[in-house]
């Protein structure tokens, strides 16, 4: 009987710590606050206040996917709601940058949604290995379509045929 309530907590353990964010899965997030965070001393990791003050002024500067997670947290003026004590509490307690990010993604899951630019090479990339949104990207990157495309097969054969027209070989 032990062994199988001991078998049962390995399992839960191993379920709950596939189910931890990953950085791939909330990349901005993870970027933003790790980098944020590394700008700060010890002791203004203390102060919620000085975190937030700290993070408004880091967010003036900020651009593209990083503007937009500011404007998510309410970092900018022009944000028109404010999660900021989300990140600045667990960030003054010490809190692993992904329990921060999970934190914010349960307030808001636009915040997970950020992703940065990917800049594909179409002609060294293995186009099976990359994902399905990816490969939507490079179609729409060309202003080209796939109407017809339900699995990633028929995406990859969709850019093959028209990577002849958009992918100029170096000779």
């Amino acid at each position: 009987m032990n062994k199988l309530i001991f078998c049962g907590l390995v399992l839960a353990c191993l379920a709950v710590s596939s189910l931890a964010l990953k950085a791939a899965d909330c990349e901005v997030c993870f970027a933003v606050v790790e980098k944020f965070a590394a700008g700060l001393t010890s002791d203004e990791k203390k102060d919620v206040k000085v975190i937030e003050n700290k993070f408004r002024t880091f967010c003036k500067t900020s651009k593209g996917k990083e503007n937009r997670f500011c404007y998510y947290l309410g970092g900018l003026e022009e944000s028109a709601t404010g999660i900021l004590s989300e990140m600045s509490k667990p960030l003054s307690w010490s809190t692993p940058v992904d329990k921060v990010c999970e934190k914010l993604k349960k307030k808001d899951n636009q915040i997970c949604d950020l992703r940065y630019e990917k800049s594909i090479d179409v002609r060294t990339v293995d186009l099976k290995k990359l994902k399905v949104r990816d490969l939507k990207k490079i179609l729409s990157d060309w202003d080209e379509t796939c109407e017809d495309c339900i699995e990633k097969g028929d995406f990859i054969k969709r850019i093959e045929v028209l990577k002849p027209k958009y992918v100029k070989q170096d000779l």
